[in-house]
């Protein structure tokens, strides 16, 4: 009976060791991931701020907060376990899902291109029609587009992390997907509120009597958040069609050993390599996303009433 006892004990102990070895590996696991989705962190940061333009700057935060509640709740509660378990019975779906994201993300990257060009934007039809609502209606509109958004984005990053631990144990997958899911969150709307209050903060600093160096990097901040904003949408633009573009290229094997053989062909300088590899993939994710417009726009004109 001892005996049995104490061999049912090097067993336990055994398990243990495995398991405490195999979650060794998670941080690691974690830190890989977190650069696999850098882009579309970027991207995620980029878009956000926009939501809380023109809104009263005394809600900002309290808007971020609850974006930032809702795009967690869907990462942990929805987006993680629909991961595993679409990775667990049907594994061969999860390259389609990531490059119809990719799709989306070049589309979304186009039309802010488009956009930036095009001299004649098309009119809204009802632009003409004054729709009164309150403030309270206003924020609530902004914070459901915000998490519109931010679901996709979140969708490739949860995405993307599975794909990326695919081959651990159970364990690891949960715990790898669960930490990414809460430091992408942290990460991404702690900065963006530091962003949307940076101008606050630097008008205080403005304001403050008898420190002339403060007061000077204080208006240095307010006047500098304008241009920062706008290089950040242009970031972000660019973010979502190399990103898009090259989660597609990753699921064609053609497209990949392309891709691939660049990156080989410009070793020797790493940076040139990625800079080579990130031009392609945003001139790709251009191009592509100007046939998903076109078939947008098709589908639109033979099916009126659906838009």
């Amino acid at each position: 009976m001892a005996s049995g006892l104490f061999a049912l004990l090097d067993d336990v102990a055994a398990l243990v060791k495995v398991s405490a070895a195999s979650l060794d590996d998670v941080p690691a696991q974690v830190a890989k991931t977190t650069g696999k989705v850098s882009g579309i962190v970027i991207d995620d940061t980029a878009v956000t701020p926009k939501y809380v333009v023109g809104l009263n700057p005394s809600r900002e935060l309290s808007i971020i907060f609850q974006i930032a509640k809702k795009s967690l709740f869907n990462k942990l509660l929805i987006l993680t376990p629909a991961a595993l378990v679409l990775g667990y019975f049907a594994p061969w779906a999860i390259t389609p899902i990531l490059m119809l994201g990719g799709a989306y993300l070049c589309y979304e990257g186009y039309e802010k291109v488009h956009s930036m060009f095009s001299k004649h934007p098309e009119v809204d039809p009802e632009a003409g029609q004054v729709q009164t609502i309150t403030p309270e209606e206003l924020e609530q509109q902004r914070v459901a587009g915000a998490v519109r958004t931010d679901i996709i984005l979140s969708a490739e990053i949860m995405a993307i992390a599975y794909s990326q631990v695919v081959d651990s144990p159970l364990v690891n997958q949960v715990i790898v997907m669960l930490a990414v899911a809460v430091f992408i969150t942290v990460a991404v709307y702690g900065f963006v509120g530091l962003i949307v209050k940076a101008d606050d903060i630097g008008l205080h600093l403005a304001q403050k009597e008898g420190s002339p160096g403060v007061q000077k990097f204080g208006r240095g901040i307010v006047q500098f958040m304008p241009n920062f904003l706008s290089i950040l949408s242009y970031v972000g633009t660019a973010a979502m069609l190399w990103v898009g573009a090259e989660i597609i290229a990753h699921g064609i094997p053609y497209t990949a050993h392309l891709l691939h053989e660049l990156e080989l062909a410009l070793a020797s300088v790493p940076i040139v390599a990625w800079l080579a590899k990130v031009l392609a993939c945003g001139i790709g994710g251009l191009a592509l996303g100007f046939l998903v417009d076109q078939v947008v726009r098709l589908v639109k004109k033979v099916m009126p009433g659906k838009q």
